[in-house]
């Protein structure tokens, strides 16, 4: 399973809009969830929905948060997605099977049991979730509250059953006229968060748009690079789309 976790405080002022990229996301298999980092009175009524039409776009989630509740937010929402993907691959799976996509209208002892492979494959299935942070200037005060979230998921996705990697973006990059820079390449190893912050520059413009077509870029590639290992190795892939 393949997520996009936007973290921002709203409006995108750069580039492409970022509903048409996360859609772009969702058609190549890629979720897009979003959280809003709010103080009170800071997030204005465009950023709000502009927020939640990304989310949807995207086939994701959005939730806003103040920084005291950015930790436990971004592994909720993290973790909420995962299950509701794999709810939607089981509906799928029930509607060419059964005839229905309802696991209510399944009885009793066969709702059951679904529902138990649903939450077996929540915390056992391979899951990739690419953090994109909105590193503008209005982002700043929030930064340390954005570190400790990041610390927190990494941890989290360490405790699950299934193989977990997270990979770390902000955006816009460091050198001018760039859009999106990557901090953290593809890991399971937490360590390397801890170096993160100390060297981003929160500046500039908001280029949500293009920072999420540059991850979907770096997921393609990702994806085309493992299948030719395969290729090379003589065996079929078994990474999780």
């Amino acid at each position: 399973m393949r997520q996009i976790l936007l973290v921002t405080d709203g409006c995108s002022n750069v580039g492409v809009s970022p509903v048409i990229a996360a859609a772009q996301a969702h058609a190549v298999g890629i979720t897009v969830n979003v959280i809003g980092v709010v103080d009170q009175g800071d997030l204005a009524e465009f950023g709000t929905t502009e927020i939640e039409e990304i989310a949807r776009a995207g086939g994701g989630l959005s939730r806003l948060s103040h920084t005291r509740q950015l930790s436990q937010t971004v592994q909720m929402l993290t973790r909420k997605t995962v299950v509701q993907t794999i709810q939607q691959a089981v509906q799928r799976e029930l509607k060419q099977v059964l005839g229905t996509s309802s696991i209510e209208e399944l009885e009793p002892e066969k709702r059951g049991e679904v529902v138990r492979v649903i939450d077996e494959l929540s915390e056992t299935s391979k899951l990739r979730v690419a953090l994109l942070i909105d590193a503008s200037a209005s982002m700043k005060p929030k930064l340390h509250a954005v570190e400790e979230a990041i610390r927190d998921l990494a941890i989290s996705l360490q405790s699950r059953q299934g193989g977990s990697e997270i990979a770390v973006f902000h955006f816009p990059g460091s050198a001018y006229g760039e859009d999106c820079k990557l901090d953290l390449d593809w890991t399971s190893n937490i360590s390397g968060v801890n170096s993160l912050f100390p060297r981003l520059q929160m500046r500039g413009t908001t280029p949500t748009g293009p920072a999420i077509v540059h991850v979907i870029d770096f997921y393609q590639k990702a994806d085309y690079g493992s299948r030719k290992n395969d290729e090379t190795d003589g065996m079929m892939s078994d990474y999780v789309v």
